[in-house]
């Protein structure tokens, strides 16, 4: 990678105006998208399958076509004849969030950037196909922007998995036209969110519930995706869920001091999920008193049929064996003015760094030339490392530091880099002839 550096002579205020006048941010926020037309749910189900079952489950590949068939006629039977020809809202509600998080941008950077969507499994809208308009259209730098509240491998992990796999698609020549990119891989953590969620609790506790249920009363659920507690090696989102679900719970446990977490889970044979799931803590809120439970999504950004039907389907049985007890289902965030304004601020600063950046000029084609450089050089490295003579009859000490810094710490919040454990052999080998080396070769009888 070489990068041409260019002097910024900006005050701190105009520092988005960049050296590269030219340049222009394409912002492609991406979401899982779901299926409008019954006829695509086998196809849906065998995209999902091979990008987020495979980094879990032990299932063969060849099994992928027919089981992904098969699925798709319990998604019909549940659609269309259980809940009256569903068609999902989500693709719609994502345009929304689209066109209002690009308007509030545009008010500032206006047509130097430019949201685009994509969505992981529904075309016309596949990562390859939006970023070949996104080239097409004459944009230059890139922020992959995963509109999903925690990072796993199951969310912005598939996001930079696709956008990986399409930006090597679209490299032609000897200099690939994406000149900087930025990543914003969740926002689980951020203030404004986190009260927001627990506003829009409070908010319809007071205007619905609150003339007939005490607060001690009131249960809460705070609803998060499912997560199986192994994934390959991957981070499966566990962490920052909880985290999520303990910061708003802060925000309501003085008031209401019935809630819990729920996990919306795909129950799957021989794989151990996040517990307890929506239904079971929703079942244990009402064993403690609750006369009124509130299943609120604090996992979702975006409506779809798992927060929809999902939930219904729970609050449904549960109504069966409580019908005393009073049922709410809240809303995602969706299009909520406050949550558009938030998240294209969170957008802001990368925008900015991008705009202000140099411009990076890479040639993939060097990739494989610098990776053989680099084998070559460690090869030559660690031959001559150990061309010692070792031709003493007596038994001595070589003084071979073999201390191998395995250095363990990873960074949970990261999905699409499993493994970050570092090994950094670090062999003290004295250079022979040398008076250290000579030292180290001392005899000891």
């Amino acid at each position: 990678m070489v990068a041409t550096p260019q002097k910024i002579e900006q005050t701190p205020s105009e520092t988005f105006v960049s050296a590269h006048a030219e340049s222009r941010v394409a912002v492609l926020l991406m979401g899982y998208g779901e299926v409008e037309s019954y006829e695509d749910f086998a196809n849906y189900n065998e995209q999902a399958l091979n990008l987020l079952t495979a980094k879990f489950a032990p299932v063969p590949t060849w099994v992928y076509p027919p089981l992904a068939k098969l699925l798709a006629m319990f998604d019909l039977h549940e659609w269309q004849h259980q809940h009256g020809d569903f068609i999902s809202p989500h693709n719609a509600i994502f345009e929304q969030q689209r066109a209002g998080i690009e308007t509030r941008l545009q008010e500032k950077w206006g047509d130097r950037i430019k949201v685009f969507k994509a969505f992981n499994f529904c075309a016309p809208f596949l990562p390859e196909q939006v970023l070949e308009q996104v080239q097409a259209e004459g944009f230059d730098k890139l922020l992959i922007y995963p509109l999903l509240v925690v990072d796993s491998i199951f969310t912005s992990g598939i996001a930079v998995e696709q956008v990986n796999k399409a930006l090597a698609q679209t490299f032609t020549g000897t200099e690939h036209w994406v000149k900087g990119t930025r990543y914003i891989p969740s926002f689980y953590n951020e203030p404004e969110y986190i009260d927001l969620m627990a506003r829009m609790v409070e908010d319809k506790i007071r205007t619905d519930l609150a003339v007939a249920h005490l607060p001690s009363q009131t249960g809460i659920v705070l609803m998060n995706h499912g997560c199986p507690h192994k994934a390959k090696g991957f981070t499966s989102g566990i962490d920052e869920s909880q985290a999520l679900y303990e910061r708003v719970r802060e925000r309501l446990i003085n008031r209401y001091p019935l809630i819990s977490v729920g996990w919306l889970n795909h129950q799957t044979p021989l794989i151990e999920w996040t517990q307890p799931n929506a239904e079971l803590a929703a079942k244990n809120l009402i064993d403690l008193g609750a006369t009124a439970l509130v299943f609120m999504p604090i996992g979702f950004a975006t409506e779809n049929h798992e927060t929809l039907l999902d939930v219904d389907h729970i609050i449904h049985g549960l109504r069966r064996r409580h019908p005393e007890v009073t049922y709410v289902q809240m809303p995602c965030v969706n299009d909520h003015p406050d949550f558009l304004q938030m998240a294209a601020n969170w957008a802001d600063g990368q925008i900015a760094a991008l705009l202000a950046e140099e411009a990076l000029a890479v040639n993939p084609e060097l990739a494989i030339a610098l990776a053989q450089s680099y084998a070559d050089h460690a090869h030559h490295g660690h031959a001559h490392g150990h061309g010692h003579d070792h031709g003493h009859a007596h038994g001595h000490d070589h003084g071979h530091a073999h201390a191998h810094g395995h250095d363990h710490a990873q960074e949970p919040g990261h999905a699409h880099r499993p493994d970050q454990a570092e090994h950094r052999p670090n062999h003290a080998h004295a250079a022979p002839g040398s008076a250290a080396h000579e030292h180290e070769h001392s005899h000891t009888h």
